[in-house]
């Protein structure tokens, strides 16, 4: 069934982050979103950094990772599944998705 569009559809950012957030500690890898803290005020509140412009979403992710993963696959695999999460959940096209891991520990 195809829609018409009677006016703006606009998804939160918030929406969007909180998407982003349970996809990514869904990984079997991933130990916690990395947090701001005095010697990391570049990590935005929750570990995860949002943009949307021209309906394109870039994404930003803080992980901590166990320390048993191979990081470099576990970024190309966040980098899928939130691309997937985000394409699925609310149809806007992802433009990037950063992932930067911001430390490690073993998991409990």
């Amino acid at each position: 069934m195809e829609y018409k569009a009677l006016g703006k559809v606009v998804i939160s950012p918030k929406v969007l982050k909180t998407i982003v957030r349970l996809t990514v500690l869904s990984h079997p890898e991933v130990v916690a979103m990395a947090l701001p803290g005095p010697f990391s005020l570049h990590i935005p509140d929750g570990g995860v950094g949002i943009k949307v412009e021209d309906d394109k979403v870039w994404v930003n992710l803080y992980v901590i990772a166990s320390a048993e993963a191979n990081m470099y696959k576990l970024g190309l695999e966040l980098q899928s599944e939130v691309a997937r999460a985000i394409q699925n959940i609310t149809g806007m096209e992802v433009a990037e998705v950063n992932v930067r891991v911001e430390g490690v520990k073993k998991k409990a």
